[in-house]
């Protein structure tokens, strides 16, 4: 008998850690296509015959998809089965890549593009309940080092990949590239990932539409400034974006299945690591774009080689984030992720500073290796925080409004982006520098330049209320643990 508890726990751990590679498989997946188009744009215009305005819409309808839908998909995988809703992601996310390498037009890819993250949010959204469900409570940090790493870094990574793939091979296979890896993950997810069927309830397409209204008349009011400056449609679909929000708030909070379920926000590690979350996202995102900006508009370099430069960050995040996650499970969540929040300032503060439009190309790698330690630590605590402070019967929909917080700060991130640049020269010419297709020259690469600086210095405010969210959540003991369930934590 005593010989069959050290056996039992081997194919425990064992069985972990194939769930681990399938869910890390899916999550990179979902997450490098969010920006993997980025560097991909001058191509897909000149090839498609479309405008940058327009084909700007291949990456924002895929955030937006995924944001909009990662709650509810979160439930569905309550109702129906998370294992059986993250295998059919991989189905749709596999064949809908397939698609948009092969599409005709720029408005036809902009479709599949969604139709894709359709697939990715159906992935995503599960992923972190389908670990919280397979690991027990004190060892999930080490897991969720993964899957935020695979997560965060992914939507970073896309960045060089999008380069290197478009630069020697083609843009379509961006798309390609997807096909065989989903096509292996897939059968993998349905061999060793399994389904528990839970009681069929009500899908609130009404909150789902809501949210999706607000999240896109909103988006597309700061495309639309960042394009052609304030007029009348985009304060238009600015205050639509603004009302509908209001009214998706209010509307949920009489439903009995709520597209966010507010009940969870009583737990005050749960909501403070979610806002934690999302002015994370706000803050660092944008930093990355704007380094795009600058080192092929000002310094005039390629793309490729660009995103060369930030790499570092992206090894030492990828290294470091499983080590960090251990340690949250040792020490709890709030000291490592509000550490890595206080790296991330102190990597934006050392770009406000440092950085000009003739200086040093290595500073560059000196702050995304700053800020990549920051990363490493933030995301893996941060996410086992919110997954290790739920019910079983809610891990989904904690999954989603996760992926949703997340989405919602990659979004908003992307939009500051945007307009700083657009404030700083010729809207034109901001969108050709992001796209690589121009370069500025003279006074008006430094005009740029101290616009950026403004930027950084707004980027660095919103990580400094993610570091306080981070802070506040109180103390957790992740110690304790039952083989039922996950019971609340003992705040301190």
């Amino acid at each position: 008998m005593l010989q069959q508890i050290p056996q039992e726990r081997q194919r425990q751990r064992q069985t972990e850690n194939l769930v681990l590679i399938v869910v890390v498989i899916g999550t990179l997946m979902a997450s490098i296509d969010s920006t993997i188009v980025l560097l991909a744009f001058p191509a897909m215009t000149a090839a498609l015959h479309s405008s940058i305005s327009t084909i700007i819409w291949v990456i924002l309808i895929y955030m937006i998809v995924v944001a909009v839908f990662s709650t509810q998909f979160g439930r569905v995988g309550d109702i129906f089965g998370r294992g059986r809703m993250f295998n059919l992601g991989f189905i749709i996310f596999t064949i809908s890549s397939f698609l948009c390498g092969i599409a005709p037009t720029d408005v036809i890819l902009i479709g599949f593009r969604g139709v894709q993250a359709v697939g990715g949010a159906l992935i995503s959204s599960n992923s972190s309940a389908i670990i919280a469900d397979t690991f027990e409570r004190h060892r999930i940090g080490r897991a969720y080092g993964f899957t935020a790493m695979s997560w965060n870094i992914g939507a970073l990574l896309g960045i060089l990949l999008g380069g290197v793939i478009t630069t020697f091979i083609g843009y379509r296979y961006i798309f390609f590239i997807n096909v065989p890896i989903g096509a292996v993950a897939t059968v993998l997810g349905y061999r060793y990932i399994r389904s528990n069927f839970r009681r069929r309830e009500r899908v609130d397409y009404s909150g789902m539409t809501l949210l999706g209204i607000a999240v896109a008349a909103i988006a597309y009011s700061g495309i639309e400034y960042a394009s052609v400056g304030a007029n009348a449609t985009d304060i238009f679909f600015l205050f639509i974006g603004i009302i509908t929000g209001i009214l998706f708030a209010f509307v949920e909070r009489g439903m009995s299945m709520p597209t966010i379920n507010f009940s969870m926000f009583r737990n005050r590690i749960f909501r403070n690591s979610l806002l934690a979350s999302l002015f994370q996202g706000m803050g660092f995102m944008g930093v990355t774009f704007l380094l795009i900006m600058y080192l092929q508009g000002v310094r005039g370099m390629s793309p490729f080689n660009a995103s060369l430069l930030l790499f570092p960050g992206y090894v030492v995040s990828a290294l470091l984030a499983p080590h960090m996650g251990r340690f949250s499970d040792r020490y709890g969540s709030r000291p490592i992720a509000t550490t890595g929040i206080l790296f991330m300032i102190a990597g934006v503060l050392f770009y406000t500073f440092l950085l000009q439009a003739d200086s040093p190309l290595y500073l560059v790698i000196v702050g995304t290796v700053i800020t990549g330690f920051g990363g490493a630590m933030f995301w893996p605590s941060n996410n086992s925080a919110v997954m290790a402070n739920v019910s079983g019967e809610l891990r989904g929909a904690a999954s989603g409004t996760l992926r949703l917080f997340s989405s919602l700060g990659l979004i908003g991130s992307f939009i500051i982006a945007f307009v700083a640049a657009a404030s700083a020269v010729p809207r034109y010419v901001a969108f050709e520098i992001f796209v690589g297709t121009s370069r500025v020259i003279g006074g008006i690469g430094t005009t740029f330049v101290s616009g950026m600086h403004a930027a950084f210095v707004a980027l660095t405010v919103m990580l400094g209320v993610a570091g306080l969210f981070s802070f506040i959540r109180g103390r957790e003991n992740r110690q304790e643990s039952t083989i039922q369930g996950i019971p609340s934590p003992r705040l301190h």
